[in-house]
């Protein structure tokens, strides 16, 4: 915890102009699987293959399609600021083809979205893609086509030109490394390919996608605040030697910066973690520039940290994450609690010249929560988490970093991808038999909090 910034003296006023929210992603919440003209998406295929831990599916999760407006109305209550949530690529083209017809309900469900928020006096940031590829986009080879890249730029036009006179605020892509290495690297997310040929294929065209559909957009408004959101993970040395620090660096190059560098016009860190030169077997001229696209701001997830040791048995990246303390506190993803990371990793980014602003679009903890007698969520572990974790971005930005805004993962207890439903993030609690929402008592810190800034 830091040194410098005591959590129980912590107020929002402290951060000065800033925006708080909470975030949460289409599948995990939306459920109306095959409403209104929707595709499906590879998790909907996915689920119905059994993938999910217990068998379960997103067909309605938390039915936050259905119940759209309520939903808005506790946000208010909460006194959120901003709301981040992802669009379903086939819920607007059900291909995910433009060619193929534009699904009216469904962007309409976006746009009376972006209203109820606006009307409640909370900022939308929409996130174009988390991880809900259309399927018949996956049929055609997915994130392996070159053309899925296309289909994206073009689907983000539309986006622009239906919606952005309502939102404002864009993230492009969730998470890259997530969908990338776990879909196409490792096979344990959709669909189900493995191989570090396939998992660098996917990642660049993934980025290429990403240049395209932020210049397509701008192309079409600008007057768009349009960034893009990473997965980071904070690393330590397991001792201080030269092949230790490699080791890290390849870490560091693997897991915080291979979709970073290139964004910004430094390359693919190659350097670093040699492995990745076999990209350029997949790269075209002019893709680098394709790639290059100066965002207004990069967003952080963040969760945990590592500590690094070589291994040169490990194929590609040559580096193997040790185990830390037994004592060490974990949430119920088995993740450490180490809010030191967050510093270290907004310190990092900070650095980058050509990088404008960051904000934390996700950050939060998963914990066995349980209904008290009394109906309330008593969840202080997950209260301290992010008094924690905030601290330290305090911290962080009266060292100069140019922080915007902390955006709470998640809002609402939801489908954990793979893992069900029993992990539960939401500082709002769901009870997944009556779709009930209870406010826990981190949401009722939260609100407090942010009324704080108000004052």
């Amino acid at each position: 915890m830091s040194q410098t910034t005591d959590v129980f003296s912590l107020r929002a006023s402290d951060f000065g102009d800033f925006l708080w929210g909470a975030a949460t992603a289409a599948y995990q919440i939306e459920g109306a699987a095959t409403a209104d003209g929707k595709g499906p998406s590879v998790w909907d295929d996915f689920s119905r293959r059994k993938k999910i831990k217990r068998g379960e599916t997103g067909d309605v999760a938390c039915d936050h399609y259905a119940r759209m407006e309520s939903d808005v109305d506790l946000m208010r209550a909460l006194a959120l600021q901003a709301y981040r949530f992802s669009i379903s690529w086939p819920r607007v083209l059900p291909s995910g083809r433009l060619r193929d017809g534009v699904n009216a309900r469904g962007l309409d469900f976006y746009r009376r979205l972006a209203e109820k928020l606006l009307a409640a006096g909370i900022r939308p940031f929409a996130t174009l893609f988390h991880w809900d590829l259309p399927l018949a986009l996956e049929r055609a080879g997915g994130w392996l086509n070159r053309d899925t890249a296309s289909h994206f730029a073009d689907y983000a036009a539309l986006l622009a030109q239906k919606l952005g006179d309502l939102i404002k605020d864009w993230i492009v892509l969730n998470e890259p490394l997530m969908f990338t290495l776990l879909g196409y690297g490792v096979g344990y997310f959709p669909p189900g390919k493995a191989g570090w040929n396939k998992f660098l294929g996917a990642s660049h065209h993934a980025l290429l996608a990403q240049g395209r559909a932020a210049r397509a957009m701008t192309a079409e408004r600008t007057d768009l605040n349009t960034g893009t959101t990473i997965s980071t993970l904070a690393g330590y040395v397991a001792k201080d030697t030269t092949r230790n620090h490699a080791a890290l660096a390849r870490h560091d190059a693997f897991f915080n910066r291979l979709y970073v560098d290139p964004v910004f016009g430094r390359g693919y860190p190659v350097a670093d973690l040699p492995a990745l030169a076999r990209i350029e077997r997949w790269m075209q001229p002019g893709d680098a520039q394709e790639i290059e696209f100066p965002f207004r701001f990069l967003g952080i997830n963040h969760y945990s940290r590592k500590i690094v040791r070589p291994a040169w048995w490990m194929p590609y990246v040559h580096f193997f994450e040790r185990p830390t303390a037994r004592h060490a506190e974990r949430t119920a993803m088995g993740w450490e609690v180490h809010p030191e990371g967050l510093h270290q990793i907004l310190k990092k980014f900070a650095a980058y010249p050509e990088i404008a602003a960051l904000y934390i679009t996700e950050n939060g903890a998963a914990y066995p929560d349980h209904v008290a007698p009394d109906g309330a969520i008593h969840d202080a572990e997950r209260k301290r988490y992010i008094q924690a974790y905030l601290a330290e971005a305090l911290r962080a930005m009266r060292e100069g970093v140019n922080l915007r805004g902390y955006f709470v993962w998640s809002l609402f207890d939801n489908l954990e991808w793979r893992a069900g439903y029993d992990k539960r993030f939401g500082i709002v609690h769901v009870d997944f038999a009556t779709l009930k929402r209870t406010p826990k008592d981190s949401a009722l810190w939260y609100r407090d909090f942010i009324h704080g800034a108000r004052k």
